[in-house]
This record gives C-alpha cells, sequence and structure tokens, in this order.
C-alpha cells in the first residue's frame, strides 16, 4: 500500500533560500532541500485501486491558472511542546480553493475527511520531544527577520513517502499542470 500526499513542489532557488534557516537548534530534523513541499492533502497508507482513483480525478480536476505562493514568516507548530518549524504561505483564496478540490477528490475515493484545519506551510524541520520551547524560541530570536519569498505554482504533484515517522524522502509520482490561461 502506498503513502501518498498531494501537494506543490517547491522550486530549487526557493528550496536554497529556505535550507539558510536549516542549523543552529540542536536535535532538530531538517527537511532535505529536495524534499521541501506545500502538502494540500494527505492520503495516508491507500490501496492500489485508490491511488488509481486519486489519480484518475486528480487528471480530470478543473482548469487552473499558475498560483502566486509567498512564504512570509518562519513559525513552529506546537506551543509549549513544539514538533515542528515551518515556512509560513500569505494567505492565499487560490490556494485554499486549491486544498478544496483534493480535499473533496479524497473523499470522493472514500478517504474520511480531513480533520485538521488547512495551514499552507512548507515544515523545515521536525523537532524531538526533548526539544524545548525555551530552545526554539532562542533559535528563532537568532534567525532574524524572515526574508519573504514567492514563486509560481504551475502544477500539482501526487508525492508518495516511505512509511516512516518523519516522511522523506518524497517521490513525484504525477504531476498535474495549471494550464488555465496557456496559449
Amino acid at each position: 500500500m502506498p503513502r501518498l500526499f498531494t501537494g506543490l513542489e517547491i522550486p530549487a532557488e526557493v528550496a536554497e533560500h529556505l535550507g539558510s534557516y536549516s542549523g543552529g537548534l540542536p536535535g532538530a530534523r531538517w527537511v532535505d532541500d529536495g524534499d521541501l513541499h506545500i502538502t494540500l492533502r494527505f492520503l495516508g497508507d491507500v490501496s492500489i485501486a485508490t491511488a488509481n482513483e486519486v489519480h484518475a480525478m486528480l487528471e480530470e480536476a478543473r482548469p487552473r491558472a499558475p498560483i502566486d505562493i509567498v512564504l512570509d514568516a518562519l513559525a513552529t507548530f506546537g506551543g509549549d511542546k513544539p514538533r515542528a518549524i515551518y515556512a509560513a504561505v500569505a494567505t492565499n483564496p487560490e490556494l485554499d480553493d486549491l486544498h478544496a478540490e483534493h480535499e473533496r477528490i479524497a473523499r470522493h475515493a472514500g478517504l474520511e475527511p480531513e480533520t485538521r484545519k488547512f495551514t499552507p506551510h512548507v515544515t523545515l524541520a521536525r523537532l524531538g520531544r526533548g526539544i524545548g520551547a525555551e530552545s526554539v524560541a532562542h533559535y528563532m530570536s537568532q534567525t532574524g527577520i524572515f526574508a519573504r519569498i514567492g514563486f509560481t505554482a504551475t502544477r500539482a504533484a501526487l508525492f508518495s513517502a516511505r512509511a516512516s515517522r518523519g516522511g522523506g524522502p518524497y517521490v513525484v509520482e504525477a504531476t498535474f499542470p495549471f494550464v488555465l490561461g496557456e496559449e
């Protein structure tokens, strides 16, 4: 059973920029530049039949224009028990619409609804239990002001992940170009 998710790839130059934030926090597991992405919908461990159904529906998804993405802040998930450091994606109605479409596709394929609120982001590091809020706050204070960076997403991707905690390496299994407005 493949472990799958849909998402947006991060261009190499943006990944290189984000890579400049890695390091400086002992015990953090930094995501390799090539594995950086924005998850749209985690599908989980699915049967081959479900994977094929999701793939077919993504191929038939409505045409859409490329989406401008802006990463505008460095933040953490987990509050007093931090579990990840990430680059936040600025509010974007087109991205929200794409996420909603991928959620509908997953449900139509028989998957349970996602219960977590969609918070578009790029995970930069995963944090173990031994990394406390004080260490993370110190790291964040040392990074300085986050340099906003943007890119245009021209396609969605269906990724596979190995079945382990922390994911990567990720493999792009299929891509679905955004072609609306192209000639």
